[in-house]
């Protein structure tokens, strides 16, 4: 495909793509057999027994805590009430799944190749739109949401520099989906799902468990009518800013490599899809042994910086919560690693891992998919967040909880 480039410096198709996608469905059996095995792991895995990341297979116990009922209103419960009632009863049917469903981890951060539950928010009318978007911005921060409204708007964004696939890159091309019943007192919680966002919200009484997550943009900053719209620059900058205070003599600790070039990666991380990610759709039950520099062995100033970078992360969250998580993070430093793969100039792209008993980190820059860079890019960014041993989806605070009260 023959491409050129646009002012704002990103490389756009000058031909018509080739993927098989229509209406925000991809037909894997159209495509090579390695990406229809990539691109098909979230739908082929969903239905194994969860057991969470882990390092070695077997989680650990004991590492996260309720907080308990609370008195507090929740405004997320009357967003959702809110969002529910607007819906036509044939709607709640798909759009609203029991707390167990298996619907929960089923998702993708590609293009879905099955037909998703939940309602898709641009066949919605504006106002149950509005009210489904509400329940999210409830439950999350306001940076938090912006983040999330942002992606949404880059990919509509990309369609237009592309000019191409317009029924799926799109601002609401993105299925949103209810579990449980929505109260103060039973847990409840929602699914976003589409491409470059995918995020998973568990409400336990006083506790919110965010996690999966996925944020990516391609490109981060808008262009055109989305000209100041941008998306994971903190979570870029603040990594650079923690990278370069790191003393070259410890590289050996945590550097994995100097370039994300594929001629200088082995073949299993050099893929255009999943790239250096091991933990995105699919990845529920991945064993990832720890690996880089242990994050107490750093000296103050150098730990603030990783602080500080994992806190951009968790304040997507409300603050009481991010601040709760944050605690926990810390009781855990002398178990956290930080890695990393590339340069850390001002131009060269990267990956990135912090890898906590309680929290997993992806950071990462892409070749292009649909723009037509063929290495990885800063302006082609994928992040996931998980919670691992176990309490991805909340599945270790929900266990808790239905002892409690069910037990």
């Amino acid at each position: 495909m023959s491409h050129q480039r646009n002012p704002d410096g990103f490389p756009v198709p000058t031909t018509r793509g080739a993927l098989p996608i229509v209406d925000s469905h991809l037909f894997a059996d159209l495509l090579p057999p390695e990406a229809a095995f990539e691109l098909t792991a979230g739908h082929r895995h969903h239905l194994e027994p969860y057991v969470g990341v882990t390092d070695d297979g077997t989680p650990r116990r004991g590492l996260y805590h309720l907080d308990g009922p609370t008195t507090a209103p929740n405004p997320a419960v009357a967003a959702a009430a809110a969002y529910l009632d607007g819906l036509a009863p044939h709607q709640r049917v798909v759009g609203a799944l029991p707390m167990d469903a298996p619907e929960w981890r089923l998702w993708t951060n590609a293009i879905p190749t099955w037909h998703p539950k939940g309602m898709r928010l641009d066949r919605l009318a504006g106002h149950d739109r509005d009210r489904a978007l509400a329940v999210v911005e409830a439950s999350l921060s306001p940076a938090g949401y912006a983040q999330v409204r942002a992606a949404m708007a880059l990919n509509a964004n990309l369609g237009e520099l592309v000019d191409d696939y317009r029924d799926t890159l799109a601002e609401f091309a993105y299925w949103f989906t209810l579990f449980g019943n929505p109260s103060a007192d039973s847990p409840w919680g929602w699914q976003l799902m589409g491409h470059h966002v995918d995020l998973h919200c568990v409400l336990i009484g006083g506790d919110t468990v965010l996690a999966p997550v996925f944020l990516g943009a391609e490109p981060t900053t808008g262009t055109g009518r989305f000209t100041g719209v941008r998306a994971l620059q903190d979570e870029t900058e603040v990594a650079l800013a923690f990278r370069r205070t790191l003393d070259p003599d410890r590289e050996p600790e945590f550097l994995m490599g100097s370039s994300l070039l594929a001629a200088d990666l082995p073949p299993e991380l050099a893929g255009p899809w999943n790239g250096r990610h091991l933990s995105g759709a699919g990845g529920d039950n991945l064993v990832l042994p720890p690996a880089g520099i242990i994050a107490s062995s750093l000296p103050a100033d150098q730990l603030d910086g990783l602080v500080d970078l994992i806190r951009v992360y968790l304040d997507r969250l409300p603050r009481p919560q991010a601040d709760r998580t944050l605690a926990l993070v810390r009781d855990h430093l002398d178990d956290t690693r930080f890695s990393w793969r590339g340069a850390h100039d001002d131009r060269c792209a990267f990956y990135y891992r912090v890898h906590s008993p309680v929290l997993l980190v992806e950071y990462d820059n892409h070749p292009g998919v649909f723009l037509t860079n063929p290495e990885p890019a800063r302006f082609h960014v994928h992040t996931i967040v998980r919670y691992p041993n176990g309490n991805d989806y909340g599945r270790d605070l929900l266990a808790q909880h239905y002892g409690l009260h069910h037990g």
